[in-house]
């Protein structure tokens, strides 16, 4: 087993980790905080995807420097296309963006939604307990956002149907949520 390959090695991988870490930091601050956000499955492809290329730009001695820059360019250029299209074309949105989802209404577990989701009553109870909610009747509901986190929403947070957070959220209708 041996411990270094060679100093040259050493070296191209301290100069690409150097080089493709500050190419990364720029291309981040040129894109936008939007890049790295967590709003739906394809934010979250192109973090991971982020991450794996940094690593084989500095691990790999096999791919060239300006390959691997130009593919970090091009994932985060592909993320600001489609977060583009998304938001100025309502069917591309409809295809690449899941609907939030309701799991837990007005002191009622939705079964059907909790099984689609697969997601448990335990995993409710713990995002109602990480809210600060005591009693189950202080929450108006609990929804699964496109992003995978559970939301809260707290008796009288908008419960009313003009105005109310919950109104894009699937299986929650207005006149269900009126007190």
């Amino acid at each position: 087993m041996r411990f270094i390959e060679s100093w040259h090695s050493l070296a191209h991988t301290a100069l690409a980790a150097v080089a493709a870490y500050t190419a990364l930091v720029l291309f981040l601050r040129i894109s936008g905080k939007r890049t790295l956000a967590k709003m739906n499955a394809f934010d979250l492809v192109v973090t991971v995807a982020l991450g794996s290329t940094l690593a084989s730009i500095v691990t790999s001695d096999r791919l060239p420097l300006a390959n691997g820059l130009l593919a970090l360019a091009l994932l985060i250029a592909l993320q600001y296309a489609v977060a583009w299209a998304n938001l100025r074309a309502r069917w591309f949105r409809r295809l690449v963006k899941s609907d939030p989802t309701l799991l837990y209404h007005r002191g009622t577990f939705l079964e059907a939604a909790l099984r689609g989701s697969r997601v448990g009553q335990d995993e409710i109870l713990s995002a109602i307990r990480g809210a600060g909610a005591m009693r189950m009747a202080e929450v108006a509901a609990v929804v699964l956002e496109p992003d995978g986190t559970l939301s809260v929403v707290q008796d009288g947070e908008g419960g009313r149907a003009e105005g109310s957070s919950l109104r894009d959220v699937r299986g929650a209708a207005p006149e269900q949520d009126r007190r």
